[in-house]
Order: C-alpha cells, then structure tokens, then sequence
C-alpha cells in the first residue's frame, strides 16, 4: 500500500524471519584459540605477506619457490 505521499509503507518493505535468514548469516563464535589466531599471525604467514608486498619476490616466489625468494631479498 502506499501512502498519500507516494511513498511505500514501512509494512509493505518487512520481510519474514525465514526469507531474511536465507541471504544474512550471522557469524557464528568462535573460541578464544580461534580469535586468538585472527588477530595475532604466525611469523611464516608474517613472511608471506611481506613477501607478497614486494613485487620482485612475489614475481621470484612463483619461479623458485617462497623459502628461495624470501632468503635472496630479506634473508
């Protein structure tokens, strides 16, 4: 229904409970272990990204491997 104003009614947009868990999920809880682990990263993963942000490692990393690449620029 709409109103005298041309607009929709705030009851005509409402959506059932079951229609709008279909497509928003809430994000489950995790432990403290898993939140642990989200926000404090393990040093090889460190390394990766550091790796990753340097354009001639990322590019040597895909031809001779990480450890290789890794070592020649930041070892």
């Amino acid at each position: 229904p709409k109103e005298p104003s041309g607009s929709l009614s705030a009851d005509s947009i409402k959506i059932k409970k079951e229609v709008a868990n279909a497509f928003v999920k809430r994000q489950k809880r995790s432990s403290l272990y898993e939140r642990y682990f989200e926000y404090y990263k393990s040093p090889m993963e460190q390394m990766h990204e550091r790796c990753e942000n340097y354009p001639p490692c990322d590019y040597l990393s895909d031809q001779i491997g990480f450890s290789l690449a890794y070592n020649r620029f930041f070892g």
